[in-house]
């Protein structure tokens, strides 16, 4: 499908959730970047275009289409928690000292989600979070 928004309201379809517009309108603010926003900042530019749809329900909206997986709510680093389309799972690398952010295939921590589960019994949500550490510019200068 060309239409990247209608591709997700398709998706959605699939899985048996209705389309409101409140739900159209958020994939389109996700949709239209950048890749990783704020719950507020998505309910600013929704109530901005649609202002008949609450602040409320923006904020529903989000709950409901991350538990469904279209969306993934991740925390990188001290700040709020910012939002994504969840149709490219990944892992987030932040640098602690610019806060440049660094996407990362999930790939890369299959093998501490095994070691976790092995040893621990433990299941990692590795979405949710970021790991925290230097850039390579960041490296590069002294402290």
């Amino acid at each position: 499908m060309d239409n990247p928004l209608e591709a997700q309201i398709q998706e959605l379809r699939q899985r048996g959730i209705k389309a409101t517009v409140a739900r159209r309108a958020v994939l389109e603010v996700l949709l239209e970047g950048p890749s990783h926003q704020s719950a507020d900042d998505i309910a600013t530019k929704v109530s901005s275009r649609y202002p008949e749809i609450h602040l409320s329900t923006v904020y529903r909206t989000l709950e409901t289409l991350e538990r469904i997986g279209a969306v993934d709510h991740v925390h990188l680093g001290h700040g709020r928690a910012v939002y994504h389309l969840g149709d490219d799972p990944h892992q987030h690398l932040v640098c602690d000292r610019c806060g440049s952010v660094i996407e990362v295939p999930n790939e890369i921590f299959l093998t501490l989600n095994k070691t976790l589960s092995d040893k621990y019994g433990f299941k990692l949500r590795q979405n949710h979070f970021a790991v925290l550490g230097r850039c390579s510019s960041c490296q590069s200068v002294s402290s």
